[in-house]
């Protein structure tokens, strides 16, 4: 984030974290999408992290990663000081929060940035993620919150947050059985967990490790929800999902 606390106290080596097997990357399917970009928001009131990490969807490597604190525009002072103390005080990272946080829209703005450098989406264009989609671990990100903070914000609901692959749903569907998060697929796939739990940085780096174990057993990620417009209904495309 060009913030030298911010590298200093909070630097993130996902290149070390999201090791690939060259064993494993025999098995990998042919996968419809070239990168899996993978989203865990946090924040209940409104959005405080916007963490992103981005991988190649067939060789499993991370590419590269997007990360910003969000600074709340419907809160007072006061109340954002709470919010963050009791968020993020116990991680210790609550003064880089407050050093690097800026609001939503702006945070928008680097996104797309982002994803235009990586060739992955043209604002003039508009529409949907170029042979790239988000990855969630449930419907809330984008179903619920992205919105909500647009409304917040007073921004249109951005046209790549169209569609998105809920991976409760692809796990469901893979291994036959139901998983309430994160924590309970990396429990039943055995992996430990890397970083604090409800760091958002972390559980994004977290749910990757679970893409790139489930890449390796065979799986075939695909989009699993797609909204009619930026104010209609989102249509579920698989019969069996978790509700």
């Amino acid at each position: 984030m060009n913030d030298a606390m911010h590298l200093e106290k909070f630097s993130h080596n996902l290149m070390m974290d999201l090791p690939v097997n060259t064993t494993a990357v025999d098995k990998v399917k042919p996968q419809k999408l070239d990168y899996l970009l993978i989203l865990d928001l946090e924040g209940k009131v409104e959005i405080l992290e916007f963490p992103v990490v981005m991988i190649d969807a067939q060789s499993m490597e991370f590419i590269d990663s997007f990360h910003r604190f969000v600074r709340p525009t419907a809160m007072s002072e006061q109340r954002i000081a709470e919010y963050i103390e009791g968020k993020y005080g116990k991680f210790g990272v609550d003064r880089v929060w407050h050093d690097t946080a800026i609001p939503f829209k702006e945070v928008l703005q680097e996104f797309e940035d982002w994803i235009g450098n990586h060739n992955l989406w043209k604002k003039e264009r508009g529409g949907s993620l170029n042979s790239a989609a988000f990855v969630t671990c449930g419907n809330w990100d984008l179903k619920t919150k992205v919105p909500e903070q647009c409304n917040v914000s007073k921004i249109k609901l951005p046209t790549y947050f169209m569609e998105w692959i809920n991976l409760k749903d692809i796990y469901l569907n893979f291994y036959r059985r139901r998983a309430t998060g994160m924590m309970t697929m990396m429990r039943e796939l055995q992996m430990p967990i890397v970083g604090s739990h409800h760091l958002g940085i972390d559980d994004s780096k977290n749910i990757a490790r679970v893409v790139q174990r489930m890449l390796a057993d065979g799986t075939v990620m695909q989009i699993t929800a797609k909204r009619q417009s930026a104010t209609g209904d989102v249509r579920f495309l698989f019969k069996d999902r978790i509700r």
